[in-house]
């Protein structure tokens, strides 16, 4: 019977990763094995997921991405969740869906301008660029590395149509006080939750405050797919043009797979297309192709599951690494909370102090040297960078906090995969080099 093969292929899945994934995934020796910033955790069961969708052959999204997409919006707290192939993707649909003709008055127009920060991902702010938006950066805290808040009237104009910021290494940034600006000024919040899943913000899971919200799922984050991003929304006429622009473009809405959801497929009447003209094919958007595959779905089936857990392991391995590198803040600027918040941390962003004794690059060097990854905090100031250096944008200020953090702020992991004996290994590690100062 095809079940009971299918099933004796699963089975030679996991007797697979036994004998040739698990060793692997958990082989450290201290100074020859890297301790990665970030990583995939896993065991047989996302292989064997991934494995049993490929037997389907349904290569696009199907039944696993309808499984994720219904238990994500679930445990994020949201009405819907749209998968689509990547984090940046999901920016850009989440932004893109707010120029739709759809919203009319209320939709945004080349020329308009977009809240954001300098010190951040690229691709938070690509989006803004692309889509014709003018950015407008605003400075960040040091500790926080989130947004300054008193610095949001001083960045408003009759053009500001939306703000669009991250919770920057899973730390949430003030949304009571972005929440009122952004009601007070009757504008679009977007989120990029990317790095912060699970991050909850007076006792409310990020990604549930503003018009949209997106995740990430590179291996890299809180859980993966390989490759793979969602957009969460709440609201039924949002979910539709994200959809619309994930999908070509088109005016219909069926699943891949079905025909007339809408039950009338070819009595409709559009633009100066003919009467009844087959809805499948109406375009109301300029779209994109940026669906999923069933088989990532499926790993994001098994790694949901786990997802909790891997909560909770940044929340104990970022404690670990600041209770051991409190000792140094003569000379570092240790990351803290923002008030009334629970950060499921992605990342330990360090500042090095103004100092006579040695400079971030020094320390970086050090730990690489001893197979310790680090990041810097992605941009540091994007204006700076070499594709930015002609677009149209406005700041606020003189971004010095942004310039600090480019020239003095790294990062390195907690993430699941670091072990005790890991946390370890880095800390004696930092307490080497500052013995050698």
């Amino acid at each position: 019977m095809p079940q009971d093969l299918r099933n004796e292929i699963l089975e030679k899945v996991k007797e697979f990763y036994k004998q040739e994934l698990d060793t692997k995934q958990h082989t450290f020796e201290e100074g020859k094995n890297v301790v990665p910033f970030a990583g995939r955790v896993y065991d047989e069961d996302e292989l064997v997921k991934l494995v049993d969708a490929s037997l389907d052959f349904w290569l696009t999204a199907g039944r696993y991405a309808e499984e994720f997409e219904r238990d994500f919006a679930k445990y994020m707290g949201t009405k819907f969740c749209l998968l689509t192939n990547s984090g940046s993707s999901a920016n850009l649909l989440a932004l893109t869906a707010f120029t739709s003709p759809k919203l009319g008055e209320k939709c945004l127009k080349p020329g308009d301008e977009v809240i954001t920060v300098a010190a951040g991902f690229p691709t938070t702010i690509n989006p803004i660029i692309q889509n014709g938006l003018i950015p407008v950066f605003v400075d960040v805290e040091i500790g926080t590395y989130n947004i300054k808040v008193d610095e949001l009237e001083k960045a408003y104009s009759e053009k500001t149509k939306a703000v669009m910021i991250a919770h920057t290494l899973g730390n949430p940034f003030d949304l009571d006080a972005v929440m009122a600006f952004t009601k007070k000024h009757d504008l679009y919040l977007i989120e990029d939750c990317c790095d912060a899943v699970g991050s909850t913000y007076d006792g409310k899971m990020v990604g549930t405050f503003g018009h949209a919200s997106t995740t990430s799922f590179y291996p890299a984050h809180h859980m993966t797919m390989g490759e793979g991003g969602a957009i969460l929304v709440n609201n039924n006429l949002y979910k539709t043009l994200v959809q619309s622009f994930r999908d070509w473009g088109r005016d219909c809405f069926c699943e891949p797979g079905a025909n007339d959801t809408c039950g009338r497929r070819f009595t409709m009447q559009f633009g100066s297309l003919p009467q009844g003209y087959d809805h499948k094919y109406v375009y109301s958007h300029i779209g994109y192709n940026l669906k999923i595959t069933d088989m990532q779905a499926a790993v994001g089936v098994a790694q949901l599951k786990k997802l909790p857990g891997f909560v909770e392991s940044r929340k104990k391995n970022f404690n670990i690494m600041h209770n051991g590198l409190k000792q140094f803040e003569e000379y570092l600027v240790l990351p803290y909370a923002t008030k009334k918040s629970d950060p499921s941390w992605f990342g330990f962003p360090i500042t090095v102090k103004v100092n006579d004794k040695f400079t971030k690059n020094q320390i970086v060097e050090y730990l690489e040297n001893h197979k310790i990854m680090t990041r810097q905090l992605f941009a540091g100031n994007i204006t700076r960078q070499p594709a930015f250096k002609d677009i149209k944008y406005r700041q606020v200020g003189t971004l010095e906090n942004t310039d600090m953090i480019m020239n003095n702020t790294f990062f390195i992991g907690v993430y699941p995969g670091l072990t005790e004996r890991k946390l370890n290994y880095v800390l004696r590690t930092f307490e080497d080099f500052f013995r050698g100062i």
